[in-house]
């Protein structure tokens, strides 16, 4: 479709760190001054890509205008773009080679005119429910609304409205339990050749793990004995392909589902794509291979509907518009990693996409009309009968627990990323009883209070039926809510820190947060506080028995609420039907996690001022944003949260694999069996190592700084940007501090912006972490800074990451549940390992492909020598000064960066 000369009356404004060009609707471009910029956007519409980084670029956030991007979502719902001009040109079919940022004014003018015609054309696929859409939008002034409206024409026949156009899924027998197979080596070979496809390099170590791999779907052991893989895969050694391979043959001849388990949703994504070899049509895929999200991961369609019908109101019931565009094209429904863009919530600010979603456990499951198309319950349905389900690890093991025992119960599991299982467990076992924790805890029981808007429900009101029949039931209902007065309400962070703390659960809270801040040191200020839960004075004691005894008085009436449902499922009413039957048996689980929970915060409370428990570590804490309280609370974590991984996660199934390219790294095999709870079992599990076949001696250097002192931003900062220009970009920097973090990116960013080398950071755009990601991917000029969530689970390959820079030994911090497991697990031989590991998966980020070529440059004279073996072992280590580190890494990526120009980048995945 041919894009013509901008004929749109506004002009076009595209501001980077290195200036500020605006295009007239005639074609011309200047450049500007920040101050004029914002004149001009202030005083007409203007284009603008992305108007939050826009905003911040010109230094005035609240910048607003005709945003590309929302126009793009509206016009192609639930397709990938990477929100940058020449990603959206590319995404559009127009990308041209190079983009300078003097012309990515006017492209954007293209891009607008081009989009608008595309309303216009006869084969523009996503045309249904664009006419009423568009004028919802326009009822409530959305910017481009007047332009959209005016190009789409009334349908012939009236288009159906989402909420009846979605399809209703359908409820089936249960599956039964697996039949029992094994899955022989020289079958499972024969399928990874089928996978890997004709002319696929035959890899041995590949060959060697689908062996391994296959005996991990044996018959278990015994009882509580399952097959147990721990399985090392370098990476380049393919072990994707390799545990897909056994597995997929696994539950087509057994008839079961295998859960494949991940940390990143960046690896769920990239899963999803290789099961594409596996099932290569389309429609068998939807129905072999199912990802299984948590609840407050999916559009909730009830919170949508009460939005669009005047629940949301500005700027938020814009974004309800253009997600209900989006839900009407999405695969799934999933709005966090799926297909729905992850810039869209964040070009809306404080109005965000949370409210859309079932994130506080207000499901009236079968109460709801959308009950029969509910994203949510399609997923959960589809994966019961699904041959792969491609799942989190905190999602896996909350699973794994609430089924022990029963019809579908997680017998075959494969936990990839298994470095992060020790993190994960950690999370998923803690109990923590904090001031949000407990309001929301209210709000599910009472519902509502005051002026809260929304359609939250009491249990009164979910449950109204069976109180009007059981009078039991209804009794422990209302008591439930009258107890429920004691837990804190609207403004208690207030109350409390002005003395005058309202209840017992409030009371208790105020005590801690005195203690808290009477041991405190002063170098804490501004971040989190916290202390251990040891040698607490009368008056928290006294307060904590309070608390339980509140506490208590929830707990009684909701136990029975419980039983009470349960024997209304059994004595069957008249007036139990299939729907008010799932949602009893929805209220159950509710009742049941929250019970869980109110206990957890019993014995929590019940160990104050009594002997420790050695199983568990338990401080009190504050938590705060640059100096601002948000909660406070209790917290209790297992000092070693493999245990209750191996009770109800391994031991109730009947084979696992752990698995990871770095699952021991450089320590002993006792190493990997501490992170995976091997070392609570009766017997030995299965271990598989393969090296990666990667030549990092020749395509990879690991660089230690000498001179750059501790605690200097400003030689920080140069160290950086010195790098960034030397490499030309492709950097991914790593910090341990937010603070260093933003320190060094507003030192640095203009001036290699200037350059041509765009700086983007977590923790400073405007932007989520995963289309930072994308970003960075895209463009191999570009670099990033980030923090912890950037040391995994990236996969850059090629080009765009060549260099790794981070700014000091990652230490953990000196937290009272690190200082417990220290003290634990073997003293400072326990934080080398930690440390080790957080090297090993930031140089990993590094060489994904075979010709990859990197540097990882550490800037630290301090790093200790004990700490290199973190790296392969060819790898060479210097330590040198930053000049001689600059001109290695120029002399050494510069030449790569030239070469590949000419050379098609590889895509074969890991």
């Amino acid at each position: 479709m041919p894009t013509d000369r901008p004929l749109l009356p506004h002009s076009a404004l595209h501001a980077t760190h290195a200036g500020v060009w605006i295009a007239s609707p005639d074609g011309d471009v200047r450049s500007l001054g920040r101050g004029e910029a914002i004149s001009a956007a202030a005083e007409t519409p203007t284009i603008v890509l992305n108007a939050p980084m826009t905003g911040q670029r010109l230094g005035y956030p609240e910048l607003s205008g005709l945003d590309l991007l929302e126009l793009f979502a509206f016009v192609h719902p639930a397709r990938f773009c990477v929100p940058t001009p020449l990603g959206m040109a590319r995404a559009l079919g127009m990308a041209p080679e190079t983009l300078p940022d003097e012309d990515a004014a006017f492209l954007l003018l293209e891009m607008a005119q081009h989009l608008l015609k595309t309303l216009e054309w006869e084969g523009w696929e996503e045309r249904y429910g664009a006419h009423a859409s568009a004028h919802a939008l326009f009822r409530l002034r959305w910017p481009w609304a007047g332009l959209v409206t005016d190009r789409i024409d009334a349908p012939e026949k009236p288009e159906r409205w989402l909420f009846s156009r979605l399809p209703e899924w359908e409820e089936e027998a249960p599956r039964p339990a697996p039949l029992t197979r094994t899955v022989d080596e020289d079958t499972a070979l024969e399928r990874l050749d089928a996978l890997a496809g004709q002319g696929a390099e035959r890899r041995e170590g590949q060959q060697a793990y689908v062996r391994a791999a296959s005996h991990a779907f044996d018959p278990p052991r015994g009882e509580g004995r399952p097959q147990m893989l721990l399985a090392e895969a370098g990476t380049g050694i393919g072990k994707t392909l390799g545990y897909l391979a056994p597995a997929s043959l696994w539950a087509s001849e057994a008839q079961g589902t295998v859960w494949i388990s991940t940390y990143t949703k960046a690896l769920q994504r990239q899963l999803d794509r290789e099961t594409e070899r596996v099932f290569p049509d389309a429609a068998e895929r939807r129905e072999k291979v199912v990802i299984r999200k948590g609840r407050e991961n999916y559009l909730c369609l009830l919170n949508l509907e009460d939005a669009l019908q005047g629940g949301f109101a500005g700027r938020p019931a814009i974004l309800a518009q253009l997600v209900a565009r989006w839900a009407m094209y999405s695969k799934d429904g999933d709005m966090v990693g799926g297909d729905l863009p992850g810039w869209l919530p964040t070009l809306f600010r404080r109005a965000g996409s949370t409210a859309l979603t079932d994130r506080r456990g207000e499901c009236v499951y079968a109460g709801c009309p959308h009950y029969r198309k509910c994203f949510i319950e399609r997923a959960a349905r589809a994966s019961e009968h699904a041959d792969i389900v491609i799942a989190n690890h905190a999602l896996v093991m909350i699973l794994a627990e609430r089924r022990r025992g029963e019809e579908g119960a997680l017998r075959r599991i494969v936990f990839d990323e298994g470095h992060h299982l020790f993190d994960a467990a950690d999370s998923t076992f803690a109990a923590a009883l904090t001031g949000q924790e407990a309001i929301e805890l209210r709000r599910w029981i009472i519902g509502p209070e005051g002026r809260h808007r929304g359609r939250r429900r009491g249990l009164a009101a979910r449950l109204m039926d069976v109180a009007s029949y059981d009078d039991a039931g209804g009794e422990a209902i209302q008591a439930a809510a009258d107890a429920a007065e004691m837990l804190p309400g609207g403004d208690w962070l207030r109350r409390i820190a002005e003395g005058i703390p309202m209840g017992p659960v409030e009371a208790l809270l105020a005590a801690v947060r005195g203690t808290v801040y009477a041991r405190a040191d002063a170098q804490d200020a501004g971040y989190g506080l916290e202390t251990e839960a040891a040698e607490l004075d009368g008056t928290l004691i006294a307060a904590a028995g309070d608390a339980a005894a509140a506490l208590e008085r929830i707990l009684r009436p909701l136990a029975t609420l419980r039983q009470r449902l349960e024997a209304v499922l059994t004595d069957a009413p008249d007036w139990l039907d299939s729907q008010a039957r799932a949602r009893i048996e929805g209220a159950i689980n509710g009742l049941t996690f929250r019970n869980q929970m109110l206990a957890a915060w019993i014995s929590l409370l019940a160990r104050m001022g009594g002997p420790a428990d050695p199983d568990f570590v338990d401080w009190l804490a504050v938590d705060r944003i640059e100096g601002r309280e948000y909660d406070i609370g209790l917290h209790r974590h297992w000092l070693d949260p493999t245990k209750p991984l191996a009770e109800t996660v391994i031991k109730p199934a009947d084979g696992l694999i752990v698995t990871s390219a770095t699952l021991k790294g450089s320590e002993e095999w006792d190493a990997a069996e501490m992170r995976a709870g091997a070392q609570h079992l009766d017997f030995a599990p299965s271990l598989f190592e393969a090296k990666s076949p990667f030549d990092y001696g020749a395509n990879s250097e690991v660089l230690i700084v000498t001179d750059i002192k501790r605690g200097d931003i400003a030689a920080l900062a140069g160290a950086y940007a010195k790098l960034i220009e030397a490499a030309g970009g492709g950097t991914l920097g790593l910090f341990t501090a937010i603070a260093r973090l933003k320190a060094v990116h507003a030192r640095i960013a203009d001036r290699l912006a200037r350059e041509g080398l765009p700086l983007y950071s977590q923790h400073v755009d405007p932007i989520d972490t995963g289309t930072l990601i994308d970003i960075f991917r895209d463009d191999p000029h570009a670099s990033l800074l980030g923090t912890d969530a950037l040391r995994d689970g990236v996969d850059v390959p090629g080009e765009s990451l060549r260099l790794a820079v981070m700014e000091g030994v990652p230490w953990p911090r000196p937290t009272v549940l690190h200082a417990a497991r220290k003290l634990a697990q073997g003293g400072n031989a326990y934080v080398d390992r930690v440390v080790r590991a957080r090297l090993a998966q930031a140089f990993g980020r590094l060489i994904r492909r075979k010709d990859d070529v990197g540097m990882f440059v550490l800037l630290s004279a301090a790093t200790p020598s004990r700490l290199l073996t973190a790296f392969p072992e060819a790898t060479p280590v210097s330590r040198v000064p930053l000049d001689e580190a600059v001109a290695r890494v120029r002399t050494r990526l510069s030449s790569v960066t030239e070469m590949r120009q000419e050379e098609p980048q590889p895509t074969e995945s890991e």
